[in-house]
């Protein structure tokens, strides 16, 4: 689907079964440089379950007009106009990687309309080693590489081919884009605080050969959120909702069927 905000226009997959006010509403939010591709695994899941789904791509990413916003908090402020917008309430967000941040500063800031959070990959801080910041800034394809170094388990080939690789192409997506993302997590400061906060049940699954967020990381971001519970998947990097897609979404249905 795509509507406008603020003349511009915004695109979110809803798995092609529209918007049903009396249902809850899964809300999909990707991760650095990313679009709403990657949770295509995902969503028609979920929308078989009997959920309404959304998976945004956020303004510059994807098919959604541009220029990218440059920080977390200035997205969260936008997710809270398109849920005006499209006058959703009784939100589930689940949010990979950058987009774990994004449900944290969303939830500190607007309580209203959510009812639970699940954060794949993420932590409450996400630091950017100022190499890849550089390469990134630069438009240099070294970039992407890092990151699929740094994300992936082991040299794991997909399908098709990288998925992360088809959706970063050029020097422009790579400096126009990816950056700004990676400097907006890099800044991102209000995680402690935000995840202290949340109030909703939650749930968090990492993945066990994660290099981004590692265990040990994980461990001590869902020590912070009260009412929270953990999944582990074995054999698994950073791209969760990719290579282990099928193990996360049962776990996420199970967790939002309690």
């Amino acid at each position: 689907m795509i509507f406008q905000l603020d003349n511009k226009n915004i695109h979110a997959s809803d798995a092609g079964q529209g918007l049903d006010v009396n249902r809850e509403t899964i809300v999909f939010l990707h991760g650095s440089g990313l679009s709403h591709i990657v949770w295509s695994l995902t969503e028609q899941f979920f929308s078989n379950k009997n959920f309404n789904v959304l998976s945004i791509d956020l303004p510059g990413h994807g098919n959604s007009d541009g220029p990218c916003l440059d920080s977390i908090e200035k997205i969260s402020e936008w997710l809270e106009q398109v849920f005006i917008k499209l006058n959703l309430k009784n939100l589930i967000l689940i949010g990979h990687s950058q987009g774990c941040l994004e449900i944290l500063e969303y939830s500190y800031k607007y309580k209203s309309r959510l009812k639970k959070l699940v954060f794949v990959g993420g932590s409450n801080k996400m630091p950017v080693h100022p190499d890849l910041i550089e390469l990134a800034e630069n438009g240099d394809s070294d970039a992407v590489k890092l990151m699929m170094k740094w994300g992936y388990e082991g040299s794991k080939k997909f399908i098709g081919g990288n998925p992360v690789e088809k959706i970063i192409q050029s020097p422009r997506d790579i400096s126009e884009i990816l950056a700004v993302d990676l400097n907006a997590c890099n800044n991102y400061s209000n995680g402690l605080n935000a995840a202290k906060k949340i109030e909703v049940p939650s749930m968090l699954i990492f993945g066990e050969l994660d290099k981004m967020v590692n265990l040990e990381s994980g461990n001590k971001f869902s020590d912070l959120i009260k009412n929270s519970n953990t999944h582990v998947i074995k054999g698994c990097g950073h791209m969760i909702m990719i290579e282990k897609a099928f193990e996360m979404r049962e776990k996420i249905l199970e967790f939002l069927n309690k």
